[in-house]
């Protein structure tokens, strides 16, 4: 446990690393309010990580005294955990070594490696699994019976000693936390690569990005907890740059007619090494129709075959 030195030290970190304007809450269930710094920090509830980028692992504890779950678990020392005194339900938070970027310059592979190290955490300690992440409780509030464990980050690497990453999220926890991040880019972009044939004809990039904008926001909607809508924009921002950069009309054809010469060039080398078969079958002595049915072609296609035709 920290000093009451360092415990100071943790609460001023913990203020700057605050959005500017972060959401809050007085109580649960309530709306959620979007007030200044300053403000929000007087609420029991508070949003740790600013838009675009997870600083913070939060774990929704709520079994009775889980203030060392993560102890009971064999897992390092969280960076806090704030405690409810009435019945003992916790939130636990791990601060990442190197923030996860979640805006248009994110890479999905990390985001689903940051995913598969929380599921496991929450996992291993019980914690609600559908948890949002986006508000916590406050633990610069008097409310909460806050401990500061460790005066450190940690690594996802480091994170993901402790644990077995799972080999595939289940398909529940593609619509809350870091899973909607997922789904979000996933969704959006395979729509993308069929939509953009239409609008590269007749529309400009910006009507395109709007489109894809669009098309994000319904996703987004579809959430039970829909993300903040920077990261809406962020993601669709990203996937339509990228597509329509990809996909021009003349880079599409290009890779379209490499495509078909591939396909071509494989098609007639099998070609070729059939009609070899046939004659070697047809010397000895295989009728028209065996030969088609062994070398899986039709018939007539062999009869155009030893009559010379196409070779």
């Amino acid at each position: 446990m920290e000093t009451a030195k360092n415990y100071t030290k943790q609460q001023l970190d913990l203020f700057e690393s605050l959005p500017n304007k972060p959401y809050c809450m007085d109580d649960k269930p309530a709306y959620m309010l979007i007030r200044p710094k300053g403000i929000a920090v007087k609420k029991p509830y508070i949003q740790v990580n600013p838009p675009l980028m997870t600083i913070y692992f939060i774990f929704d504890d709520d079994k009775e005294d889980s203030a060392l779950s993560w102890f009971d678990a064999n897992l390092p020392a969280p960076l806090w955990t704030t405690q409810n005194f009435k019945n003992g339900h916790c939130h636990h938070c791990y601060k990442l070594e190197i923030p996860l970027c979640t805006s248009e310059f994110a890479s999905i592979k990390a985001i689903k490696y940051a995913q598969s190290v929380y599921y496991a955490y929450a996992l291993k300690l019980g914690a609600d699994l559908s948890y949002s992440q986006l508000i916590t409780k406050n633990p610069l509030h008097p409310q909460w019976r806050t401990t500061f464990w460790v005066d450190r980050a940690y690594s996802l690497d480091y994170l993901a000693d402790f644990v077995d990453l799972p080999k595939k999220i289940p398909k529940k926890l593609e619509v809350v936390g870091l899973g909607r991040n997922v789904t979000m880019f996933e969704k959006g972009r395979h729509w993308a690569y069929t939509a953009i044939r239409d609008y590269m004809h007749h529309y400009s990039s910006h009507e395109w990005e709007r489109a894809v904008k669009a098309q994000i926001e319904a996703i987004n909607n579809s959430f039970e907890q829909p993300l903040p809508y920077s990261e809406v924009k962020a993601t669709a921002k990203s996937i339509a740059k990228w597509v329509w950069q990809r996909f021009s009309y003349g880079d599409f054809s290009e890779i379209q007619a490499k495509r078909g010469a591939k396909g071509g060039k494989a098609k007639g080398q099998a070609y070729a090494a059939k009609r070899e078969q046939t004659l070697k079958m047809k010397a000895k002595g295989m009728n028209n129709t065996q030969i088609a049915k062994q070398l899986e072609v039709d018939r007539k296609t062999i009869t155009r075959w030893l009559s010379g035709v196409g070779q």
